[in-house]
Order: C-alpha cells, then structure tokens, then sequence
C-alpha cells in the first residue's frame, strides 16, 4: 500500500479503523472483567470447585499468553486484517461454546479455544491503527484507542454484572457474537490489509509449542499441586530459553533482553501482574462469597480502580517522561501493597464504604502511579523499530505472571474447595492478600535497588497502551531510559 494514500484520523475510513479496532480489543479484555466477576454464578451452575474456576480463568489466559506473539508474527507476515478478523471470529465461535457449555470440562476446553482466538485478535487491534492511519495522527489515533479501551474497561463491570442478575451468566460469552460481528463487518470493508515487508520468512513453531506445554505444565502442577508437573513445566522453560537463543527467527528475541532497563521492567511486571492477577480473581469471591455482595455490585466494588487509572494514568506517564520511570515504579507498588493490606477489613457483612472502598482507592492510586511509567519503561528501553515486540514481550510476560498466580494462590492457601465454606474462603483471602502485598514489594524493591536514574532531557514522547490487567488505561512512553 502507498503510505501516502492513508487515511486521516479525521476523514471517514479513519474513524472505521479506530472503531474496528477498538471494539475488537475491548471485546477480549471485557471478556477477562466479566468472567471474573461471573465466576461464583459459574460455580453453582456447573457444580464445580475453585479448581474449576480456577481452569474457566486460566484456561482462556494459558493459551492467550503462549501464542500472542505467535498472533503478532502471524498478522505481520500473512496480512494483519486477515489475521484480526480470523482472531475475532474464532474468538465469537468458542463464545458461543462457553456459553453453551453443560459441564465444567466443556466450559474449559472452550475457553482454551477463545485464547487461541484471542492471541490472533488482540496484537492486531493496535497494529492496525499503526499500519493504516496517516503518520500524522498516529499518536491522536493510538491515544483514541487507548481512552476509548479504558472506558469499555470502565463500563464492564457494571454492564457484566447487571447482564449476569439480568439474564444469567451464559449472557456474558453471548454477548460477544453481535459485537464480533461489528468488528467483522467494519474490518473488511474499510480497514486496508497490510503486512511487515521485513517479516521473519519462517514463523518460531518450536519456540510456541514449547513455552505452551511449559506454561500448561506449570498451571496443571500448581493447580492439582501435582510437582513432578511444576518441574517439567520448569525444564520445559528452560528448552524454550535454549531455543530462543539458538533460533534465527525468535519469538521472543534474547537481544531485548541487553537492555538494563527492559529486563528489570519484565522482572517488576512478572511480580506486580502476578498480585494482580490474584486480586482480581479473589476479591470479587470474596465480596460474592464472603461479604453477600451481589455479581454487579460486586463488579461496581473495584470500578474506582479503573476510573483513577483513566484519570491520573497519562499525568503519571508524563511525570516518568521528565524525571524517569525508578520512582513511580518504586512508590507505585508500595501504594498498591497498603491498598492489599486495607483490604484485609473485607469480612462478613463488609461494609463498601468503610471496608472495602479505602483499599480499593489506596490500591488504584497505586496502579495509576505504576502502569504508565512501567509500559514506557519497557517502549523506551528498545529502539523505535522494535517497540512492537517489546510491548508484546511485555505482554506475555503480564499473562504469564496472572496465570501462574490464579493457579497457585489457591491450593498455597487453603481454598481449593472452599467455595461453599465462607469462613474457610475468608480466611484463605486474607492470607492471599499478605501474599500479593508481597509480590508489590517485591517488585517496588526490584525497581528501587535496578533501575538507574535517567543521564539525559528525553526526547519526544509518543503514546501508546498495554491494557494488560484487564482494566485498560492510557500510558505515555518516556523516551529512550538509559540502557
């Protein structure tokens, strides 16, 4: 295609690709709030364990997390509209399997089938707009997106909690088929196909295949608590890393990693994504199981996480822009680790007021300080050309980190079966969020003690988003972090 002759963001054909685009990657991380919120309806109907749920979760995120590089290469050598299309049609069949689903095991094996469905969708969304609008109001477009995605975050809550009261849980995946639709409808007749002319002639199968049987290795081991599985899913990694450095076309390519910066930003998102992927997954439990909350005033209960993030996200990207990212993502997570530790008062009968909103507010100010400078951290540490798959590295990284904390965090503290035992569940959530307070300081001390203050002004910034915790949010990219 003429690069001249692509459209502005103002002319109509630009207006089709931003909506394309992002109705598609809010329709995959809407799907990730909802579920969430969806989970205790869930476990009743289909009689089934926190395992289960555990597996409807983790099921989706597993194979999302194992092949969304993969769906990135994929658009980039075969053609990105063909690929986000394909990605959003798979992702409205395994919809309606979830939501037709008469036992556990083919909710789960339907799941797994949307995250494949989604590693085609969700690299796209944002590659389009890169690839099909005018250079001039790229950053306009992306930052559209970005506010646009934070806003759909913002609204899931509400909307899935009111559907599942409504009209039941199996409305939520329903739902995702007129809406896939659109995004079909929209795509092929006014978003222009493009591919990467520099595209790897041959795709890292090996490399794909691998990390997935590592990543389900590990899930199942933690899980079932079964460690002979922990440690070959820990070997398994270990031959993915081996094949990575060897392979002339990686998938996750080890020289990203000879940045300082961006090897200690995926260290602090492989500790901060892992508490957060168990904050999301026990708290609105624990408000339905525990506190007696509703499913949509349990999905309202961390709306002010999202809200804060849209308002106070660009500010915090801006602040790391001028003085670098050490602190935000130093004092970010300690924030959010006192928001855990106020979260401690969710109980029995648990007032929202005085019990649950303090931690959800500590909490979301401390994501707010967090995400932008953390996303720019890892844009900023890699030349322009290779921002694309350092923001997808970084990606994966953030699912990986929720997979395995849905997984283990249970069966570590006790709440495998409790689902029908609120004291037992009450007492396994406390513990879980010490856990997850951890997992924060962990990554605000990895920040403290690794990254450098920054040796020189920053040039200028660009926008971009990473909606990797299912809340979305814009960030702004700092400029190049000292290496």
């Amino acid at each position: 295609m003429n690069p001249t002759a692509l459209p502005r963001l103002g002319s109509a054909g630009g207006r089709w690709i931003v909506l394309a685009t992002v109705l598609g990657s809010s329709v995959a991380s809407l799907d990730a709030t909802v579920v969430n919120i969806a989970l205790p309806r869930i476990g009743a109907a289909l009689d089934t364990d926190v395992a289960g749920l555990q597996w409807t979760l983790n099921g989706y995120t597993l194979t999302l997390a194992s092949f969304i590089l993969l769906g990135g290469s994929f658009g980039d050598r075969f053609g990105r509209r063909k690929v986000f299309v394909a990605g959003a049609v798979g992702f409205a069949v395994a919809s309606l399997l979830c939501g037709a689903a008469v036992n556990i095991e083919m909710l789960v094996a339907a799941r797994v089938l949307q995250g494949v469905a989604g590693a085609m969708l969700t690299p796209g969304s944002l590659a389009l707009i890169s690839a099909s609008i005018d250079n001039r109001d790229q950053g306009a477009a992306i930052g559209l997106w970005s506010g646009f995605s934070g806003v759909a975050g913002a609204l899931g809550p509400f909307l899935g909690g009111w559907l599942i009261e409504v009209a039941g849980w199996r409305s939520i995946f329903f739902l995702n088929v007129p809406l896939v639709a659109i995004v079909v409808l929209v795509s092929l007749r006014h978003v222009p196909e493009s591919r990467d002319p520099k595209a790897a002639a041959r795709l890292d199968l090996p490399g794909a295949l691998v990390v997935a049987a590592a990543l389900g290795a590990l899930t199942l081991g933690l899980i079932d608590e079964l460690p002979f599985l922990v440690g070959a899913g820990g070997v398994l990694l270990a031959v993915f890393v081996l094949i990575e450095m060897r392979s002339d076309h990686p998938l996750v390519p080890p020289a990203l990693f000879a940045s300082r910066v961006f090897t200690v930003a995926n260290l602090v998102t492989l500790a901060v994504y892992a508490a957060l992927g168990g904050v999301f997954f026990l708290l609105v439990l624990e408000l339905q199981i525990v506190a007696g909350y509703s499913p949509l005033l349990a999905g309202l209960a961390t709306l002010p996480v999202t809200l804060l993030m849209l308002a106070l996200s660009a500010p915090s990207g801006r602040w790391a822009q001028r003085h670098g990212p050490r602190l935000p993502m130093t004092f970010g997570p300690l924030l959010a680790a006192g928001g855990l530790i106020l979260l401690q008062r969710v109980g029995p009968g648990a007032s929202y007021p005085l019990d649950v909103l303090p931690g959800v507010l500590v909490f979301g100010l401390g994501l707010s300080v967090l995400v932008a400078p953390l996303t720019g951290a890892v844009l900023g540490a890699v030349p322009a050309s290779e921002a694309g798959i350092a923001s997808g590295v970084n990606n994966a990284v953030a699912r990986t980190a929720q997979l395995l904390a849905v997984a283990a965090l249970p069966g570590l503290v006790g709440i495998s079966g409790a689902l029908d035992d609120p004291a037992v569940f009450d007492s396994g959530f406390g513990i879980a969020m010490w856990i997850c307070a951890g997992l924060l300081l962990t990554g605000a001390a990895l920040a403290g003690v690794l990254l450098r203050p920054p040796r020189r002004a920053p040039e200028p910034a660009r926008v971009d988003c990473l909606p990797q915790c299912g809340v979305g949010g814009p960030a702004v990219a700092p400029a190049r972090a000292a290496q």
